[in-house]
């Protein structure tokens, strides 16, 4: 599998790599300069702030159809890296039910269901919480978060949103005889597994390696890799990808939370699988093998769902929860007194 190390650490080295067909590279120094404006937020009328963005997407064949913005620079897709390092998990051994599988996938928030499900993940191979290396936390959901603090309890490893993908890892390296108490380390074969997975579902070989928040090891892609991504494995028929897309079809609420617009998208769209991440990434594949990328510029978590809905409005989609999901409400005492909307003249581009 080779090491961790060798990858690209410099981001001007990256970007003219990703450049393919007649699609020319943007300026690495950059990128974040050509993102136009796609989300806006009004209030009485008058646009208050605005969000840019960058939005990928890509045909059944993988090739990209539809862009907007810097979509071949480097980037970070943080926890929508999750469905595709929990493909590397299951093609090194890994085999939960779906409903367990879905958890590895999830930045899930907190809530019992979830954490018991953590739990039986750990159980299954003579592990237990105190193995997890996930930085202790809060449940995302705050009627879980306020259930631990009535019990008396803290925060915890086990109730931090990325516990789940821990736990995938921590089986996957028992599983196979590998240390456990390093299952974090690049150079781990779990992670070199997971490494090897990202750059064969991307199309392109991951670089610029990071810590996540959780402090697993981190890699970027281009964001139109991260749609390449996603399509391949909502469209699979066999395989590691297929088991992780069934999982995430019949269990959305483990791969994220019972109140998250994440899940009322999954109920929407019929074969739609999706992973939000940090710093406002959330891809999306569908199963016809279209791939869905976007990355909003400033990192704000509250234009993400609006730009996703007005690209699935975009390619033909309708649905109630869309309509919502592209006007959330700006309030003024409590009252709606404007949203925060997609910028229509910049979907009409894409």
């Amino acid at each position: 599998m080779g090491s961790s190390l060798a990858r690209v650490t410099d981001i001007a080295s990256v970007t003219p790599a990703l450049a393919s067909g007649t699609h020319q590279p943007h300026d690495a120094d950059d990128p974040f300069a050509i993102d136009p404006i796609l989300v806006e937020v009004v209030r009485n009328g008058t646009i208050e702030s605005v969000h840019h963005g960058r939005v990928a997407v890509t045909a059944p064949d993988g090739s990209l159809v539809r862009e907007l913005g810097a979509v071949f620079a480097p980037m970070y897709p943080r926890s929508s890296s999750k469905p595709m390092q929990a493909v590397g998990m299951v093609r090194g051994g890994l085999d939960l039910p779906p409903d367990l599988l879905a958890l590895v996938c999830a930045s899930h928030s907190g809530e019992p269901f979830h954490v018991e499900g953590v739990r039986r993940i750990l159980a299954g191979a003579g592990l237990s919480e105190t193995d997890l290396q996930t930085p202790p936390d809060w449940p995302i959901d705050d009627e879980a978060a306020e259930g631990v603090i009535r019990a008396g309890g803290e925060k915890a490893s086990i109730t931090m949103n990325c516990s789940g993908k821990h736990a995938g890892m921590l089986v996957t390296a028992k599983l196979n005889g590998w240390p456990t108490d390093t299952y974090r380390d690049p150079d781990h074969p779990v992670q070199l597994a997971i490494l090897q997975t990202i750059d064969d579902l991307a199309g392109e070989q991951a670089s610029l390696p990071a810590i996540d928040g959780c402090g697993a090891p981190l890699y970027a892609v281009s964001l139109y890799g991260l749609a390449r991504a996603f399509g391949r494995i909502a469209a699979a028929t066999d395989g590691a990808e297929v088991k992780i897309a069934e999982a995430i079809r019949a269990h959305p609420e483990n791969v994220s939370g019972t109140h998250r617009d994440e899940l009322a998208l999954h109920r929407a769209i019929p074969g739609l699988i999706g992973k939000a991440g940090a710093e406002a990434v959330y891809a999306v594949g569908l199963p016809d093998g279209t791939g869905i990328a976007i990355k909003i510029s400033d990192g704000s978590p509250r234009a993400r769902a609006a730009a996703m809905a007005a690209t699935l409005r975009r390619l033909g989609y309708e649905h109630p929860t869309l309509d919502d999901q592209a006007a959330t409400p700006v309030l003024g005492h409590g009252q709606p007194v404007g949203a925060i909307r997609p910028v229509a003249a910049a979907f009409e581009r894409l």
